[in-house]
Order: C-alpha cells, then structure tokens, then sequence
C-alpha cells in the first residue's frame, strides 16, 4: 500500500490517515508531498492524485484508491477486522462512529481558529464563544462515552 499525506504536523487529516495505516497492522510506505509548495498544482493533477482531486490523504492498495481519512479507516477495517478501529459492542460502535462522524463534519470555529501545529506553542490563546462552545461539547462527548463504555481503561471506549 501507498499512503500520501502532506505534512502530519500541520494535517490532520494527513495525520489520521498515517494513523489508520499503522493502526491496521498492514505494510505500507508513505509519500509526503509539500502541500501548497511551488509546484502544488501541478503535484495535485498528477496520476497519484487525481482521484482525490488533489486531497490527501490517499491511499493506493492495488488497483483500490481511497481518500479522505474517514473512508480510510473504513477501507482498512474492512480489510483487517473492525475490530482493530471500532469498539466490539454494537451500543458502543454507534456511539463511536456518531462521534467521529460529528467530529469529522462539525467544528469549524475551533478549526479556524485553531489550526493544527504539533510542535507549536501558542502563549496568552483566549479562545473565542464558538471555539468553547466547540471544546463544550467534545469535552461532553469524551465524558459520556468514558461513563457508558470506558470502564477504566486506557481508551475512550475501552476498546
């Protein structure tokens, strides 16, 4: 398999999709390519990419091309067993996906406002109304899912 990503430290996107391939067990390489770099549009129109219209990250199995992180994780599940991304009770599964869908469509205040930079460090951040809101509820989310499926372990669904 091919995985490519732009940077992992700036994408999350990009970073969910290394995550899903090392989570699956399965060989993989991974392509970094310089997102937005001198040469972007023409990278984004290359056979690699075209599927995706540009988006990464994407994955290359064979003949089988998938993009967006979530379809990622969905294609590796399918190949390995759910198991190893969902949790195994069909109560705790719903809940899970829900989340993840919510989090994957929703939060665009804390997106925008918030961009992702694993090594940065941002001093004096006040974040806004909408960017709290958003944190509310995930934090809500995380409790709830800890209180009806974490049963003390390591995970949010103990999974």
């Amino acid at each position: 398999m091919k995985l490519i990503v732009g940077n992992r430290n700036y994408s999350s996107w990009s970073l969910r999709g290394w995550l899903a391939c090392k989570q699956s067990g399965l060989p993989f390489e991974v392509l970094t390519v310089p997102l937005y770099g001198e040469d972007w549009e023409a990278q984004r129109r290359s056979d690699d990419l075209a599927p995706s219209s540009g988006k990464v990250p994407i994955l290359w199995d064979g003949d089988a091309v998938v993009w967006d992180s979530l379809a990622i994780v969905d294609y590796l599940a399918d190949r390995v067993g759910r198991d190893r991304f969902w949790p195994k009770a069909d109560d705790a599964r719903a809940m899970a996906r829900s989340m993840v869908a919510e989090m994957h469509s929703s939060y665009m205040a804390l997106r925008r406002e918030c961009p992702m930079n694993i090594r940065g460090r941002v001093e004096g951040f006040v974040p806004s109304e909408a960017v709290a809101h958003d944190v509310i509820r995930i934090l809500q989310l995380w409790a709830e899912a800890r209180a009806r499926f974490g049963k003390g372990g390591p995970f949010l669904f103990d999974a």
